[in-house]
């Protein structure tokens, strides 16, 4: 099984640079990088674990930018984003962004996609809270068609629309691997089953019970059975819980690091590297 490993990286924090040097000589799989613009001073919205907002949720790097520089200093890590709130993007331009992240990596960008819990954030970006699982689908679906090989027209439902454009690079092997986020539930399964490579359970918690509702909407939908991707993340490891996930299939487990200076950091991901294959 894969170890790779995500973090709140700050202004404050270990940079970019450093973080996935140390990450690839020690043999680590991936660095995935979480994202939000901004976080309203708003009494309204909490947390879903509950409790305030951590400090570094306002001060987060943005994750593009951050694996941009991930990429240039290796050349086998892993890059991905744990989770690209796509509702509060334009999708041409991300979909430009992505691609291009993809192309000079080499393919090695996952993009880890989520519908967003802070509904103040989402609410700046203009997003309708209970449109915006059917807005991330219709703008994922807009980016597939700029990654198409030919040039291919989508009509948008929600104010996003192309025309069938060139539109270079594209990314390695003709789009990047697209993880859905989210609590496990119907609706949850059968977007993973319709838009996604697999699914990035936060926590990694309840997956015996489950992983068989996932792959029975994931079969239904025509899926190939061996092609499904289950990614636990932001776990904090364990032998017994490693184990137990490379029991259920999962390939790869994404540790969560703490969002602290390089002295931290290094210690926690040598404790970590006992885990590595």
């Amino acid at each position: 099984m894969r170890i790779s490993t995500t973090i709140f990286l700050t202004d404050e924090t270990i940079t970019p640079v450093r973080l996935a040097r140390e990450l690839e000589a020690r043999g680590f799989a991936g660095l995935y990088l979480p994202e939000h613009t901004h976080i309203p001073l708003s009494p309204d919205t909490e947390h879903p674990a509950g409790g305030p907002i951590a400090r570094e949720y306002g001060r987060t790097l943005d994750p593009f930018v951050a694996l941009g520089q991930a990429a240039a200093v290796t050349e086998r890590l892993g890059l991905g984003t744990g989770v690209t709130l796509l509702a509060q993007h334009d999708p041409i331009a991300l979909a430009k962004r992505i691609a291009t992240l993809d192309h000079l990596s080499g393919g090695r960008f996952t993009l880890g996609l989520g519908y967003g819990w802070n509904r103040e954030e989402a609410a700046d970006h203009g997003v309708a809270w209970g449109s915006r699982r059917e807005l991330v689908r219709d703008r994922l679906a807009l980016m597939r068609a700029l990654w198409a090989p030919e040039p291919t027209a989508y009509e948008g439902a929600f104010g996003h629309s192309v025309r069938a454009s060139e539109a270079w690079p594209k990314p390695v092997g003709g789009a990047p691997r697209v993880l859905l986020g989210g609590a496990a539930g119907p609706k949850l399964f059968a977007a993973v089953a319709e838009q996604a490579d697999g699914w990035l359970p936060i926590g990694g918690r309840g997956l015996t019970e489950n992983l068989p509702v996932l792959r029975r909407a994931w079969e239904e939908a025509g899926r190939d059975p061996k092609a499904l991707q289950v990614v636990p993340y932001a776990v904090l490891p364990n032998p017994g819980k490693l184990a137990h996930y490379a029991e259920l299939g999962c390939e790869e487990v994404v540790l969560q690091l703490p969002p602290a200076g390089a002295d931290e950091v290094l210690r926690v991901l040598d404790a970590y590297a006992v885990h590595l294959p």
